[in-house]
């Protein structure tokens, strides 16, 4: 049995259909649906449980026998959220409980953590786990800073020979788009926010750079098909030998530009693309620049090529948003 947290949301709702078409179940999804078209994301899955979050570790507890992993993509991911207490309840003290029940029971866990641990860049992008590296990261705003507490507890628990659940893996997920994030408002991708004015005739609004080394639609972001996300995580749970923290991304930064023009392209137009003044309340903790250095999963075995940007977001243009049903 594998148990999803978020297994209704975007990243969540891939993975559990991922494992469906891999043959691996019965498939436990974790979330809150609400009372929107969330449900929409798993409406095509054969689930064996939909389990509310206020009854998880007595669902854990009830049906240890059976489960084999829990894949952790359950969390607060706004970046704009500010209620921090919120914040560290549902993404640092709710993932030290699973880490310890999976310590106990020795289960697998997989989790997601998040590039936004990386702050402004200037330490750069490597997936170094070593204490003295990650206390050396300076997140830039309480989602990132509560993903990057738990990266630590996991590195100082590891560090002291402490106790582990039988395989663990945590993944940094860099700026992931693709099907089935519909329902996270202004939280949704670029390529969805573009094709929206794309398919209207209307030009792509892209934020104006505020700093000098960046054009506007010229910031850098590493951008990653929701795909190879999936397959990254699937690899982990057929190779439950290596642990460890790693960087999900494709190590080639790629610019607004480029995937605004991506998408116009994927529709069979000519770019249009309008420029507008970033935020104030983001303006002084935006991130002109990331890229996931790969190398570290590469050394674990890990091979499978990243998809270019233009392809990605081919994929997700023509199989997805221009389509009827646009649901994985």
């Amino acid at each position: 049995m594998y148990v999803v947290t978020g297994g209704a949301g975007f990243i969540g709702s891939n993975i559990a259909w991922d494992l469906e078409q891999a043959g691996h179940g019965p498939l436990v999804i974790v979330d809150r649906l609400g009372d929107a078209d969330k449900w929409r994301n798993v409406a095509k899955r054969e689930i064996a449980h939909i389990v509310e979050p206020s009854g998880f570790f007595d669902f854990l507890n009830d049906n240890a026998a059976e489960i084999d992993a829990v894949i952790h993509m359950g969390a607060i991911s706004a970046t704009t959220e500010t209620n921090v207490d919120l914040i560290v309840e549902n993404n640092f003290k709710l993932s030290v409980k699973l880490w310890d029940w999976c310590v106990a029971h020795q289960k697998r866990l997989i989790y997601a953590s998040s590039a936004a641990t990386y702050g402004d860049g200037s330490n750069g992008f490597d997936d170094d786990s070593s204490g003295a590296a990650l206390a050396a990261l300076q997140p830039l705003n309480p989602y990132g800073w509560s993903k990057h507490l738990f990266d630590r507890r996991v590195a100082r628990i590891v560090a002291d020979g402490g106790a582990t659940p039988r395989q663990w893996v945590g993944l940094k997920f860099f700026n992931v788009y693709g099907p089935n994030e519909y329902h996270k408002g202004r939280m949704t991708s670029v390529v969805s926010q573009v094709y929206a004015r794309a398919k209207a005739g209307d030009a792509a609004v892209l934020f104006k750079s505020h700093h000098p080394d960046y054009a506007d639609g010229g910031q850098l972001r590493d951008f990653v098909w929701v795909g190879d996300c999936v397959d990254m995580t699937r690899w982990f749970l057929e190779n439950p030998a290596v642990s460890g923290l790693f960087n999900c991304g494709t190590g080639k930064a790629r610019s607004f530009a480029d995937l605004a023009a991506a998408v116009y392209r994927a529709l069979g137009r000519e770019p249009q693309i309008e420029f507008i003044e970033t935020p104030e309340d983001i303006r002084q903790k935006y991130q002109y620049f990331t890229e996931a250095k790969m190398h570290r999963v590469r050394e674990a075995g890990y091979q499978n090529p990243a998809t270019e940007l233009e392809d990605g977001v081919r994929q997700y243009v023509t199989e997805f948003l221009a389509s009827s049903d646009p649901y994985r």
